[in-house]
């Protein structure tokens, strides 16, 4: 019956697809052809992280605000907005154009009983969603400066108490607790996305886990996803929300059609057969990127952490002495394009004021290169440790991350300035996640990138993950950069934060590193999160 179905719906899909209309030239009535990695696993917004749900999620939902390509913020289903002289009182008017459409009978067609308008209570819904601890959402800490959100959070106050208001209909009052210039940027994450309280509650507990839990307020709907674990022709088809094109915010693609694929390398072979139109990956080894169209973003940083229960380094010596002798400057190839030294910890592609943030703030600042410095830590550190030898310490690699040769470089430095050598383990990823959680490594190179494009989630990575940091207060960091009032004193306060962070040896950055998105040459205006992952399809245009 499952195979029957997936028939079915691939008829189905390639009669659209024949009949769509393209006459403008500009990929109009175009159904993409597009693989995923991995399920989705929830399509929940106030829930889901992983990368191929935000995508799901980005073409499904729609927000207040967006981001572009910048950080910049724009209106997206608000009409406008204001924010009072204080910073605590945002008021939003909504489109009345913006709509939920949920397709009962299954047909494939946008009947009149099948969309509403979505309303200020929408937002409301999934705001006390976000902050109220029985959901458990991984977001709700980001949202925690909403007037009430802190003791909603722990417990000491319901969400019907946030300061979240629907006034009417169409205008939204949210107010916070104190000024918040990462409050804007948070609104355009996938997380701000509306939920209605009726439907959410009529899937009983299955809102976001299939294709009939979910409703979109988006550019496109489900129509179909089918996943087997065990299985073949995994699919998840979208489908063109007309109800929320207009002339002025025009959805351009008819379909969009993802395979769910376990292995990248699957995804690669199918871009260059030409099964499908684009991907992401973290790495271009292998392609002929002059054939395509090559997008790039230093989205993460690449640093070598300590596993704090471990003799060697759980005192700051050790660590401090290897990072002070690492010369990053000398250690990549001239050609290398992939990856760049890093100094600091936030990553070139975090935008403040429309600029890289890495431009308004150079990581020189932090190049702490010293080797007589890390010979007399080294010195230290071994009378601490009480040892004159260092056996089988390895530095933990997830596969794929970064090419191997520079680290033994790396080590191979240390064996010249402290006569011991550390070698290198490369792992899969799902055993690089499990000895990471499991604290099973002496030393690795970890890959941190925060949630979405701001210097607040990079820091964050901190407080939530204790392999990064050992003696700061990391959750006191990160609430001092949400207490910013306004943009630009984020940019010292983000310094300020990055150098405390330093200090303490916890993570030491090596390498900025590039995210990819690569599309077919006849392709345009597919917009790529390399923080996320998701890619947005709503103008995407096609000339094939």
């Amino acid at each position: 019956m499952k195979k029957l179905t997936i028939f079915v719906c691939m008829m189905f899909t390639a009669t659209l697809f024949s009949c769509g209309s393209n006459d403008r030239g500009d990929g109009s009535g175009h159904m993409y052809d597009v693989s995923i990695l991995g399920n989705p696993q929830s399509l929940d917004p106030q829930y889901a992280v992983d990368t191929a749900s935000n995508t799901i999620i980005k073409n499904l939902y729609s927000g207040l605000v967006t981001s572009d390509a910048n950080g910049n913020i724009q209106c997206c289903n608000a009409e406008s907005y204001s924010i009072s002289s204080d910073g605590l009182e945002y008021t939003f008017t909504l489109r009345q154009d913006n709509y939920w459409f949920y397709d009962k009978n299954d047909n494939d067609i946008i009947d009149d009983n099948e969309y509403f308008p979505v309303t200020a209570k929408d937002y409301v819904f999934a705001m006390r969603r976000i902050l109220d601890p029985a959901m458990q959402s991984p977001y709700a800490q980001d949202f925690a400066c909403i007037r009430n959100g802190s003791n909603i959070i722990s417990g000491k106050a319901l969400p019907e108490t946030a300061g979240v208001i629907a006034v009417d209909d169409y205008t939204l009052n949210i107010s916070l607790d104190y000024p918040c210039a990462e409050f804007m940027g948070l609104l355009a994450t996938n997380a701000a996305c509306p939920c209605n309280r009726d439907f959410f509650y009529s899937t009983k507990g299955r809102y976001g886990l299939d294709d009939r839990s979910v409703m979109s307020n988006g550019s496109f709907f489900v129509r179909q996803w089918f996943y087997d674990p065990y299985g073949v022709n995994n699919i998840l088809y979208m489908k063109k929300n007309s109800v929320n094109s207009t002339d002025d915010n025009e959805i351009i693609p008819s379909f969009l059609s993802f395979t769910i694929e376990s292995d990248e390398n699957d995804i690669r072979t199918m871009f260059r057969d030409g099964k499908i139109e684009c991907f992401t990956t973290d790495s271009i080894d292998g392609l002929n990127t002059n054939k395509y169209i090559v997008e790039s973003s230093s989205a993460t940083t690449l640093g070598l952490i300590f596993n704090s229960d471990d003799k060697y380094f759980s005192g700051i010596s050790m660590r401090k002495a290897l990072a002070l002798s690492i010369d990053r400057g000398n250690i990549l190839d001239t050609d290398e394009t992939d990856i760049i030294p890093a100094y600091g910890i936030i990553p070139p592609a975090v935008t403040l004021l429309g600029r890289s943030y890495r431009e308004l703030v150079s990581d020189r600042q932090f190049e702490f290169y010293n080797i007589a410095e890390a010979e007399r830590c080294f010195k230290i550190a071994k009378a601490e440790i009480q040892t004159e030898s260092f056996d089988d310490i390895k530095i933990l690699v997830c596969a794929g991350t970064a090419d191997a040769g520079y680290l033994h470089r790396i080590s191979q430095n240390w064996q010249d300035i402290f006569g011991f050598y550390i070698g290198i383990e490369e792992v899969t990823p799902a055993e690089f996640d499990r000895r990471i959680y499991a604290k099973d490594y002496s030393i690795a190179l970890y890959p941190l990138r925060g949630g979405y494009n701001s210097g607040l989630a990079v820091i964050e990575q901190f407080a939530v993950n204790d392999c990064l940091s050992y003696s700061v207060d990391c959750g006191e960091l990160a609430d001092e950069i949400r207490r910013c009032a306004d943009v630009s004193e984020l940019v010292d306060c983000y310094c300020n934060q990055e150098s405390r962070l330093l200090d303490d040896y916890g993570f030491v950055p090596l390498f900025y590193k590039n995210s990819y998105f690569i599309m077919d040459n006849d392709n345009e205006d597919i917009i790529y999160d390399a923080f996320t992952g998701a890619v947005d399809f709503r103008k995407a245009k096609n000339y094939s």
